[in-house]
């Protein structure tokens, strides 16, 4: 009884997209799907939407992956865990095999959702909140909720402002005074179309734009009502929600904008996820995490509280079970179970951390049999991944200050080198 009442009450579902490749993030995409990458030190970036959509009070989530799914499927399942007392659901769908054999992979968001209609559609909702799962945020959904039926809409964008610069890799929206959309452009470069997409001042109090932000984009993130989603997906067969489903929606009316803000980052590319990591060390303009009433959900790690000798540490985040000897940490996010010896110093890097200290027997043959950073290196700017074994008086400085870099084990995007997991670097080795 408890469970048919709390499901009767929260009339809206979740559905996080969580397939994509994550070709701009990669190397660390190499061995983790997008949404599986370590963030923050000892979250995944998937916790950051299932864990918005809990806060919010919807306990109804499904997650549609495609790449890598055995690392984000473990994870969910150690993590996310319903009763009689909490009811709820969380599935993950993953691209099935039909019975002539033929594998049904997904092409785009929209795609993904119309291959999975049937298993969203016996969901016993009304609404469904539609999510990315590579996004950083702090949001009510109760209250954008709330706002898309006080607006009777069949489509509610939430949407924030942005600067010109984010302009043109966003979704842009124009909104009347009552907030219903009347104009969506994907992604614009003409200066023409930009200043089309400018609010006009009667706007500007109520979606807080400013002179630096004159423009509104779309979070990506949507609330349908149920009927509408699926005659919409029926009706427009392509694959993308930005580029072409929202666009025929707006077309037929009732769409609304809920103006968000707060923190929001999209973790499209290396320099925004190593920024966004390093937010969280030195300032309150990255993601809360440090608030009782609204947690970051994540796996119980059972780990003791950080050992730290006596190393200088500066505007920097050390989590649990890391055991610290270096000389000086600045400016860098340590993940779980960390190992670093005597006379390293680490300035503005972030560590994956690991999932085990050592390597079980059965990997050996591909991983280091000891994760740790050795004495005496210096690693400066760097990311460096889960399960990875460093020698001693090694040198991660980027000495010949590139921008770019492939290798087998060691990449450099914007500047910020990579170490990808299971790296084994010998002592002396410079970079």
């Amino acid at each position: 009884m408890l469970f048919e009442t709390t499901m009767k009450h929260h009339n809206i579902a979740s559905i996080i997209l969580a397939g994509g490749k994550g070709t701009r993030l990669h190397p660390l995409t190499l061995y983790h799907s997008k949404p599986a990458v370590s963030y923050g030190g000892r979250y995944r970036l998937i916790d950051i939407p299932i864990s918005n959509s809990l806060n919010s009070n919807i306990r109804q989530i499904l997650v549609i992956g495609q790449y890598l799914t055995t690392e984000i499927g473990h994870h969910l399942s150690q993590t996310y865990q319903f009763d009689n007392f909490f009811p709820g659901r969380l599935d993950l769908i993953t691209p099935e095999e039909k019975p002539n054999g033929e594998r049904i992979f997904f092409n785009g968001t929209a795609d993904a959702i119309r291959k999975n209609l049937d298993k969203i559609l016996e969901l016993p909702v009304d609404f469904f909140l539609i999510l990315s799962g590579d996004q950083l945020y702090n949001i009510d959904f109760q209250k954008m909720f709330n706002f898309a039926k006080e607006k009777d809409a069949d489509l509610t964008i939430a949407s924030l402002p942005v600067s010109e610069q984010d302009a043109k890799r966003l979704g842009l929206l124009k909104i009347n005074k009552d907030s219903y959309i009347v104009d969506f452009f994907e992604k614009p470069q003409e200066n023409e179309i930009l200043n089309n997409f400018r609010l006009n001042e009667t706007l500007d109090k109520e979606c807080k734009i400013t002179k630096e932000k004159p423009f509104l984009g779309s979070m990506g993130i949507y609330i349908f009502k149920r009927n509408a989603l699926k005659s919409l997906l029926l009706e427009d067969p392509r694959e993308d929600f930005g580029k072409h489903l929202i666009p025929t929606q707006l077309k037929k009316g009732k769409a609304a904008s809920f103006v968000y803000d707060g923190y929001w980052e999209d973790i499209g590319t290396i320099k925004s996820f190593y920024d966004a990591n390093l937010a969280l060390t030195t300032s309150n303009l990255g993601l809360k995490i440090y608030d009782e009433k609204n947690p970051i959900y994540t796996c119980a790690h059972h780990l003791p509280g950080a050992n730290i000798k006596t190393t200088k540490i500066t505007n920097s985040i050390i989590c649990e079970g890391s055991v610290i000897e270096a000389k000086e940490i600045t400016h860098s996010m340590i993940g779980l179970r960390t190992k670093i010896k005597k006379g390293t110093i680490i300035k503005d890097s972030v560590f994956l951390g690991n999932s085990t200290y050592t390597s079980p027997e059965q990997t050996k043959d591909v991983l280091p049999d000891v994760f740790e950073i050795g004495e005496n290196c210096t690693i400066e700017k760097t990311i460096i991944d889960e399960h990875v074994k460093i020698g001693n008086n090694v040198k991660l400085i980027n000495k010949n200050n590139l921008t770019s870099f492939d290798s087998e084990n060691i990449y450099v995007r914007d500047s910020i080198i990579i170490i990808t997991a299971g790296t084994i670097l010998p002592d002396n080795f410079e970079f």
